[in-house]
């Protein structure tokens, strides 16, 4: 049998950086056509010392992952276009990577320094419904989004101003906080509006203001609540003490060339972006 008979009888996979072979389908395919060929994929990739299988089904592919899992496939996770399955073949311990395990959360602290007051809303539904709380404007970041673009969007959104990033504050992370599952980071992030007047979300937003930062500190909830007290007194401290200092944003690329944010030290990071281009030194 030549390369090319052998190939029309295995699913067409693509090496991987790490050992494994990756897999895409996107055509319609019968039970009775995918099995052999799987089947037959597999005693290939073993003989050719493969490690992992990602095994990619495009929506509308549903009847094809049983079929899979009863040759020793999981579930991955899945998409709305698609569903990955993988496989360990090799003899060695598993070494691939679990599902993607964090939510990524920002809050913003949108500062009126001439007025010394912070932006605030009120949440028609969620956690705080009801409860009369006057909070940051919050929200998640989207697939493919920056952290400071989240930040920016959410406060838009929910209150029509429009701000410049700043630096984050500070951060936090809480296991087993989205879906009792995935651990969630939260990003505290201070933003210069660049507009003042407010035009709230109507569908999210209950109401929104310009509150003094001392009587945002001083809620019952923020006293109350450890977390909400030390992050309300961070958003104090950065207004009394200019001198405390976050972390913004430089822009870089990675090994590959995508474009990517790299957060330090505001210092530090105003250096980088002044001397860009420059090569390094060691002193």
């Amino acid at each position: 049998m030549d390369n090319e008979d052998q190939e029309s009888l295995l699913l067409q996979g693509v090496p991987d950086n790490y050992g494994g072979v990756k897999v895409n389908l996107t055509e319609p395919m019968t039970i009775e056509d995918f099995v052999p060929k799987l089947r037959a994929s597999l005693v290939y990739w073993s003989n050719q010392g493969t490690k992992g299988i990602w095994l990619k089904l495009a929506d509308g592919l549903d009847n094809l992952i049983a079929p899979a899992k009863a040759e020793g496939f999981v579930c991955h996770h899945a998409e709305r276009e698609y569903t990955m399955l993988t496989s360990w073949i090799a003899d060695v311990p598993s070494t691939l990577p679990a599902n993607a395990s964090h939510r990524i959360g920002v809050g913003a602290f949108v500062l009126n320094k001439k007025t010394k007051e912070v932006l605030v809303v009120q949440e028609i539904d969620g956690h705080f419904k009801g409860t009369g709380v006057w909070k940051l404007p919050t929200g998640v970041v989207k697939e493919g989004e920056n952290i400071w673009e989240g930040a920016l969007r959410e406060v838009e959104e929910e209150t029509g101003i429009k701000t410049k990033f700043v630096e984050v504050l500070a951060f936090r992370e809480s296991h087993q906080a989205f879906l009792e599952i995935k651990t969630d980071i939260f990003f505290l992030c201070e933003l210069e509006p660049t507009t003042f007047e407010i035009k709230k979300q109507d569908s999210e937003i209950l109401a929104a203001k310009w509150m003094p930062i001392e009587e945002y500190v001083n809620q019952p909830w923020n006293q109350k609540k450890e977390l909400f007290r030390f992050m309300a007194n961070l958003c104090l401290k950065r207004l009394q003490e200019m001198e405390y200092m976050g972390f913004s944003k430089v822009l870089t690329t990675t090994s590959s060339g995508k474009e990517s944010y790299l957060y330090c030290n505001t210092d530090h990071a105003n250096l980088l972006n002044a001397t860009r281009g420059l090569a390094s030194t060691s002193g």
